[in-house]
């Protein structure tokens, strides 16, 4: 986003009107009720498949590396959508965009059904598919922008909190609990049928009952040239370093989920000896923890400090949590109660990078716009990075090794992290145990 599009980006007044109902009580922007109702929707939609298509993909004769290349291309999809959900926003308005999010993952979705997976014609598969990378982001991040747009500044951590339990509730969390129903009752491939209707549900919620007018009209000032509100977005990631190590930190912070997503469905049903709906189950416990403690390390974050919260909870936590996915049950076998646990945790300390989307637009106080472009496209290249470290490494260095890299990203982040401090000119308009 452009630097000049701050005021309307990222208001410091309120543009929402104070409500007493129940939404405001509890931290939700009133007006935009319904779409994170809707958000969470699609993103189940978007999370069925998360659990099993690497396993079905690999049941229908791919091999391990076509798969990992699938989803590397679906990733590299997916971080282009992130940055230009912010960006587009500013030229367009989050309504608009999450619009195009919702057509583009609609339309490659029915030609994946239709025609890609039918025939596993792999060149389709790899244009379908990563084509529809582009779809969630600009759905999702979209209204993340939204959000940031309209909500005053002294709400905006609850509002953000809401947005991450709204998606990590659907992807993967409802979306895996819900394919483990239907995957026995319906079968694998119709089960992705229901992923298209349930999309499909959840984007007309959103843009048929939202009415917040911010996110009808576009951003930046009217006349701003488009080039240069796109370039500014990018280019903020090298003029000011600290916002380019808070998006690598972003980056690193589900790196792992998504890698997960690419081996460990085999590696716990095939190695350790789960059920495939078992395996679904297990997921599901991981990120239902993970989205109840995305609200708890919110209020954590405020109360013991965004970057303390982050480093500690998430960077070393996740790497403690990583390694005990792997050796836990690799140890214990086919438990699924202490495989649940060791899950859970996981998913728990995945949460304890919730703060930095409060730290990051603090990080340029005259830059927010351009800040969130920076945060979505960390987010976005978390979906490729983690694949492409399964990808590149599994066949070298096993399923204990890739975890190891995870552990040591995850470490890195908590040093990248403590450098995050806020500049002068935004430490009076955070609490100063936040800095």
């Amino acid at each position: 986003m452009a630097a000049r599009s701050v005021s309307s980006t990222l208001p410091s007044t309120p543009q929402l009107t104070p409500s007493r109902t129940w939404a405001s009580r509890l931290g939700m922007p009133h007006a935009l009720r319904w779409g994170f109702v809707g958000l969470l929707i699609f993103m189940i939609g978007d999370g069925v498949e998360s659990g099993y298509l690497s396993t079905f993909l690999l049941d229908r004769g791919l091999e391990q590396g076509q798969v990992g290349l699938l989803f590397t291309v679906y990733g590299v999809a997916a971080g282009v959508a992130a940055w230009a959900s912010g960006a587009l926003s500013d030229l367009w308005g989050p309504r608009r965009v999450m619009l195009l999010g919702l057509v583009l993952w609609v339309t490659f979705q029915l030609v994946l059904l239709t025609i890609a997976l039918p025939s596993l014609d792999f060149t389709l598969l790899l244009v379908s598919y990563g084509l529809r990378g582009l779809g969630y982001p600009l759905f999702a991040y979209g209204f993340l922008v939204w959000i940031a747009a309209c909500t005053p500044s002294n709400r905006l951590g609850s509002a953000v909190g809401w947005f991450w339990f709204a998606f990590t509730g659907g992807l993967p969390t409802l979306g895996s609990l819900l394919a483990s129903a239907t995957i026995p009752a319906l079968g694998a491939f119709n089960t992705l049928w229901i992923a298209l209707g349930l999309v499909i549900a959840g984007g007309l919620v959103v843009l048929t009952t939202v009415r917040e007018r911010t996110g009808f009209s576009r951003l930046a000032p009217e006349g701003e040239d488009p080039v240069a509100t796109l370039a500014s977005s990018l280019t903020i990631l090298w003029r000011n370093p600290r916002i380019g190590m808070g998006a690598a930190v972003r980056a690193i912070n589900t790196a792992s989920q998504f890698g997960f997503l690419v081996f460990l469905p085999v590696f716990f049903t095939k190695v350790i000896g789960f059920e495939l709906s078992e395996w679904l189950q297990i997921l599901s416990v991981v990120f239902l923890t993970n989205i109840f403690f995305n609200l708890i390390f919110g209020i954590v974050g405020d109360k013991f400090g965004w970057r303390q919260t982050i480093a500690l909870f998430g960077g070393v936590g996740c790497a403690v949590t990583t390694l005990a996915f792997y050796y836990v049950p690799l140890a214990a076998g086919p438990n699924l109660i202490v495989a649940m646990a060791v899950g859970a945790a996981y998913g728990a300390t995945l949460a304890g990078f919730v703060p930095l989307s409060a730290l990051m637009p603090s990080l340029a106080p005259e830059h927010k716009g351009a800040a969130m472009s920076a945060l979505n496209f960390g987010a976005g290249l978390s979906v490729f990075l983690g694949p492409l470290i399964a990808t590149l490494f599994l066949s070298l260095i096993g399923v204990g090794g890739v975890m190891w890299i995870f552990a040591g990203l995850y470490l890195l982040s908590a040093v990248l992290t403590w450098q995050l401090k806020l500049p002068a000119t935004s430490r009076h308009a955070v609490p100063s145990n936040t800095q």
